[in-house]
């Protein structure tokens, strides 16, 4: 009898093995027809290898510290500078290059951090319910009721600009989306006969959200956390912009676009480059985020 229960046990467990990389293999394909997600895709990589090699790649890597070469100052774009250089001599691709590396930190940090509160939160109110379930989402309520970039900027005004604080900041205001949206999947599903049976089976409330119900609600996550990739470059570059972000000379495409503000008239490249920069990294994971929504068929509004 336990020969008969371990071979159905192994058996079982091929064929969801099998079933998942169907599943993925699908997905996959599905993800490969959609030209823009592959676009958005191509676009990430990009930016991923930017990060990454910028102290190979840039031109004038001492540009990205605090070195100033008045000699060559706001030259326009050329091939000794593809982006021409700002009021300080410094290269503006160089700088941009390095910047990829904070604005990805950024959002991967920010997203760990308000996925981890949000989706913890989420399954404990979606799955106890009752007065626990009350209180989350009324705290939950309080912060989707604030504009995150207001948010943000009071804390980082309460606690010193610095990029450590501007992640935190915004990490603080963006765990209450995740805690809704889990929280909707939770009611959605822990009716459902698995976990029924794990109920049965004696489980604990602990196992059975983070076991049984943890993995059927990843696909969302995974689709929300994409999108909001982008708008946290975004929201992180706004507070850079206002000066609460990291502080010069370290470059952030938000503080490169405040510093050419001025000169817009006369050197537009010293603005307009950080920007398309900006806008290149929201497309790309916005791009993502919309094809992967189409593969897990799921609604994250």
């Amino acid at each position: 009898m336990a020969t008969e229960t371990g071979g159905a046990t192994i058996e079982s467990n091929d064929t969801a093995r099998q079933e998942r990389i169907k599943q993925f293999k699908r997905g996959a394909r599905s993800f490969a027809q959609n030209r823009l997600s592959v676009v958005g895709l191509s676009m990430v990589l990009v930016l991923v290898f930017a990060a990454i090699f910028a102290p190979f790649i840039a031109p004038y890597p001492e540009d990205a510290g605090a070195g100033v070469n008045f000699d060559r100052a706001s030259q326009p774009p050329s091939i000794d500078h593809p982006m021409g250089t700002d009021t300080t001599g410094r290269d503006i691709l160089s700088r941009i290059l390095f910047g990829s590396r904070l604005s990805l930190m950024m959002g991967v940090v920010v997203l760990s951090i308000a996925i981890s509160i949000g989706v913890t939160l989420g399954l404990v109110a979606g799955y106890l319910g009752g007065w626990v379930n009350t209180v989350i989402m009324r705290v939950t309520d309080i912060f989707l009721a604030i504009p995150p970039t207001l948010l943000a900027m009071a804390v980082v005004a309460a606690t010193g600009a610095s990029l450590v604080n501007v992640m935190v900041a915004i990490a603080f205001s963006w765990w209450s989306w995740y805690a809704r949206l889990v929280q909707g999947e939770v009611l959605s599903i822990k009716e459902d006969e698995f976990i029924e049976s794990s109920r049965a089976l004696g489980a604990s409330w602990l196992r059975t959200t983070f076991k049984e119900i943890l993995p059927n609600v990843v696909s969302p996550i995974t689709v929300k956390a994409t999108l909001d990739m982008g708008f946290v470059i975004l929201v992180g570059a706004g507070l850079s912009f206002l000066g609460l972000g990291a502080q010069p000379p370290t470059p952030t495409w938000g503080a490169m676009i405040a510093q050419g503000r001025n000169y817009v008239t006369s050197y537009w490249w010293i603005a307009v480059f950080p920007g398309l920069a900006i806008s290149f990294a929201v497309l790309g994971f916005n791009f993502i985020g919309d094809g992967l929504r189409d593969v897990f068929d799921v609604d994250v509004n």
